[in-house]
């Protein structure tokens, strides 16, 4: 029997409220420069740490060891599909956050605009995270003038700061296509070539390839934002709903929209409104009256991990745990609080290292550690699991699932 099956076997309906906090890319390494304490132990935490006395904690590893996962990836798992089975492309849950509806055979890439010099070598691939309002101008311009390409329709929507949406709507198109993003500074844009079969794949190619022929002179004079690189050019798989699969009633409160995507691609409800950390835990409070699941997603220490701030990592987490209060005071029966993936300060973008986890519930037991950190999660009972088992000790926790066999 396959172990999904069997889970779904073992399904058992109550009333029990399950939440899943995600501090985007948390788990972070010690280093000398740092006193060997991570931003999470630096941080003060009272209200994580409180939690911790009545949760038992461990290690998640998003992928597979030694793989860095994307954004795409790390909340599948953590969703309960295995990243290796289902793949989507990051265009198309960027597109699913922006409220674009998705139709058969189109494809969809995730953009960021960025900065290039008069050689077309990427100095900045952000763009010096240019306002959104600035986003949303350059996308006007570039949606004015470049409606189509042949028999292929263009829809550009931006999105938050520097990102923004491309769908290319069209007969005879299908991903994925390779990045144009070289993923680095000091590097030229690069072509987007088939990663499917090229027979389905080629068509789409050809019309990125003109579709940047066509905008980045239209850009030449925008400064610092003269370019764009596209990611996770692919079209929308087919993928079993939440619901479906847990017996669970599942809303998500996100406020960048590649989150609301990603939990819109299998089938929970996007709440819409907030707009700080604050209001997403007002929401979350809210959306339990309703749904049997919610989940939460915190961007900020993930951005200031990136950015390599470890100060500003430190204060993203005291916010976070600052507003956590609110959902505590309307405690679920079972809470988990996680990471995606790790953003270490060092590293300066996603990394392999296992995230810390912590379920608490009245049966999750204690493990007799008095903080929520690496350190500590590496002494807890969960011990090191991949991330897609996590729903799964969530439902066992709030005795949704069943006894095995007599």
């Amino acid at each position: 029997m396959h172990l999904d099956d069997l889970y779904k076997n073992l399904l058992v309906a109550n009333d029990s409220k399950l939440a899943l906090v995600v501090f985007d890319g948390l788990g972070d390494i010690a280093t000398e420069e740092t006193g060997f304490r991570t931003p999470l132990e630096v941080a003060r935490t009272p209200n994580l740490d409180a939690l911790a006395k009545y949760a038992a904690q461990g290690r998640m590893i998003p992928v597979a060891p030694g793989i860095t996962p994307g954004s795409g990836p790390g909340h599948l798992g953590l969703f309960g599909y295995d990243p290796l089975e289902y793949e989507v492309g990051r265009g198309v849950i960027e597109a699913l956050g922006l409220g674009i509806n998705l139709k058969h055979g189109d494809v969809a890439a995730r953009a960021n605009f960025c900065s290039l010099n008069d050689k077309g070598i990427v100095t900045d691939r952000r763009a010096g995270r240019i306002d959104t309002k600035v986003c949303e101008e350059q996308c006007a311009l570039l949606a004015k003038k470049i409606k189509k390409i042949g028999d292929v329709e263009i829809k550009i929507k931006a999105g938050k700061g520097h990102r923004f949406v491309v769908v290319f709507r069209g007969n005879g198109l299908e991903g994925p296509l390779s990045d144009t993003d070289p993923h680095r500074e000091g590097l030229p844009i690069a072509t987007a070539k088939p990663l499917g079969k090229p027979t389905k794949t080629a068509k789409t190619a050809k019309v990125v390839a003109e579709f940047y022929r066509r905008a980045l002179p239209l850009l030449k004079t925008c400064k610092p934002a003269n370019g764009f690189l596209l990611r996770g050019i692919a079209h929308q798989p087919k993928i079993p709903t939440f619901e479906e699969r847990y017996g669970l009633k599942a809303a998500a409160i996100a406020i960048y929209p590649m989150y609301k995507g990603l939990a819109q691609l299998v089938g929970m409800k996007k709440i819409e409104g907030p707009s700080t950390v604050k209001e997403e835990f007002e929401a979350a409070v809210d959306a339990l009256k309703a749904f049997d699941y919610v989940f939460v997603h915190v961007k900020a220490t993930d951005t200031a991990g990136e950015d390599g701030n470890f100060q500003a990592k430190v204060a993203a987490i005291e916010e976070a745990d600052a507003a956590l209060l609110i959902l505590m005071k309307e405690m679920p029966t079972v809470l988990a609080v996680t990471a995606d993936h790790s953003t270490p300060v060092p590293v300066k973008g996603h990394s392999w290292h296992p995230q810390p986890v912590m379920i608490y519930s009245d049966i999750a037991g204690w493990d007799g550690l008095d903080r929520f950190t690496e350190r500590a999660a590496n002494q807890g009972s969960l011990g090191v699991f991949e991330s897609k088992y996590l729903i799964r000790l969530m439902q066992a926790n709030a005795k949704r699932l069943d006894k095995f066999g007599a």
